[in-house]
């Protein structure tokens, strides 16, 4: 069921912040999804915008690195710029902060620096159909409190294109602003470590926008909060913490990415609706790896990823969460993972069709007790420990796959144990409960029609 409360414009409701903007016009919005009208012949296209920012210290220059001492202040150019006009800088470096207040595009022609001397935020967007491509911006603060960042985005229908972004705590940051684009930007922060970075790019009640072919690098996370419609498309994430973490924010589609050396790839929590497809996500390890994760998650589709090399592929929380809703895992590969796929709610309704599972340490774990596996749908799965028959030749086995856990249920249900996972002791105790079992074994997984030959991959 849908969480949302009416509200009324310039009122705060606790956790909910009053949104009016030109993009929503008349929307109900609560935590989840916007739902509903305010009126049918309500015009909110030129409400005022809500200020949800903490006011931002300004610095003297003496307070800035001396590395800025001297260059031109690069809000000069802007001040002169007539609103709609291009402005395109002579080539150089320039000193920020800069702040616009009016329809421009920018263009830095891939030669124009912009440096705030490592305090507070180098560039600020506070207007809409503006377009800022082509520039280096560099030297935020790293004060966490006031967001230092390279770009705040505060407007609708904006372009930020083949911008180099470093030395910045945040990198791009959206706050309110919808139908925008993010495109060909390359994005890292401060060397910082992992948990004290800043995000790479950052939605927070921003919908319907386009973030593709960018790098982000050595940033914290990307998050999209309460931030609907989204789509990420064509990116890469390497070395930080959740490429993408997603929370209240529903109908979001992750498609055509890569994700390589992240503790966390896809994180799908308080989510309804949406999905991810043709992904590679690799190598998101560590105690903490995971290459997809779902916490209270509701109506996602999983199609054609590939998920390797991950200490967990998948990490299902009580999800789907909302009744009568799935979570559909369809044509992806689970390989080389320590556990391809960890169930760890005894709900049910995760739907398993035509994935391949190889060189897994352990194929699916199911947390609980008293036939919850079975509440999950497998059908025409390949699993490279299938020791089954294809006697008519139509490649599907001749007998369903049954995966039981033996001695693996002294890790599952101790996780410490998990230490000893694949030691000879436990080996060999897995061993001799097959050959002759002391214990009942565990189901984990049925599936009454598993393919027999491995099908051939399309992604990647």
């Amino acid at each position: 069921m849908a969480r949302w409360r009416r509200i009324v414009p310039g009122v705060a409701l606790g956790a909910f912040s009053v949104l009016v903007t030109a993009q929503g016009v008349g929307d109900v919005v609560g935590i989840g999804e916007t739902s509903g009208k305010l009126g049918a012949t309500a015009d909110l296209s030129n409400a005022p915008r809500v200020t949800i920012d903490r006011p931002k210290p300004t610095f003297m220059l003496m307070e800035r690195n001396k590395r800025i001492h001297g260059l031109k202040p690069f809000q000069d150019l802007v001040d002169a710029a007539e609103p709609g006009s291009v402005l395109k800088p002579p080539p150089g470096n320039y000193a920020g902060p800069v702040v616009v207040r009016k329809p421009l595009i920018i263009d830095g022609g891939g030669q124009v620096t912009i440096d705030a001397g490592d305090r507070g935020t180098v560039f600020s967007l506070e207007t809409e159909n503006s377009v800022v491509r082509n520039l280096r911006l560099t030297g935020s603060g790293d004060n966490h409190d006031t967001d230092d960042s390279c770009i705040d985005v505060r407007g609708h229908h904006n372009v930020i294109e083949n911008l180099v972004i470093d030395n910045c705590l945040f990198g791009i940051d959206f706050k309110q602003s919808s139908n925008g684009i993010i495109r060909g930007n390359k994005v890292s922060s401060k060397p910082f470590d992992l948990g004290v970075r800043g995000d790479g790019i950052r939605l927070w009640y921003s919908n319907n926008n386009l973030i593709e072919n960018n790098l982000i690098t050595d940033s914290r996370d990307n998050v999209a909060w309460y931030s609907h419609r989204n789509i990420y498309r064509n990116n890469e994430g390497r070395r930080s913490r959740y490429s993408i973490h997603f929370m209240f924010a529903n109908n979001n589609l992750v498609e055509d990415n890569r994700f390589i050396d992240n503790a966390v790839g896809i994180y799908f929590m308080y989510m309804e609706g949406g999905g991810a497809r043709n992904n590679v996500i690799s190598h998101a390890t560590g105690a903490t790896g995971m290459a997809l994760g779902f916490k209270e998650a509701s109506d996602i589709f999983i199609e054609n990823n590939e998920i390797i090399y991950s200490a967990v592929g998948v990490g299902s929380d009580l999800s789907p969460f909302q009744p009568d809703t799935t979570i559909r895992f369809k044509n992806n590969r689970f390989a080389y993972n320590g556990i391809a796929v960890q169930l760890t709610s005894e709900l049910g309704g995760n739907h398993l069709d035509d994935n391949i599972f190889e060189g897994n340490l352990t194929d699916v774990f199911q947390a609980g007790r008293g036939g919850e596996a079975e509440k999950n749908k497998w059908n025409g799965n390949y699993f490279d420990t299938y020791q089954g028959f294809d006697k008519d030749g139509d490649g599907y086995g001749d007998t369903p796959h049954d995966g039981y856990a033996y001695a693996d249920q002294i890790w599952m249900e101790i996780p410490p144990a998990r230490f000893f996972k694949t030691s000879p002791v436990l080996e060999l105790l897995d061993f001799l409960e097959r050959l002759a079992p002391i214990t009942s074994p565990e189901l984990q997984l049925h599936d009454p029609k598993p393919r027999h030959l491995k099908p051939q991959r399309t992604a990647g």
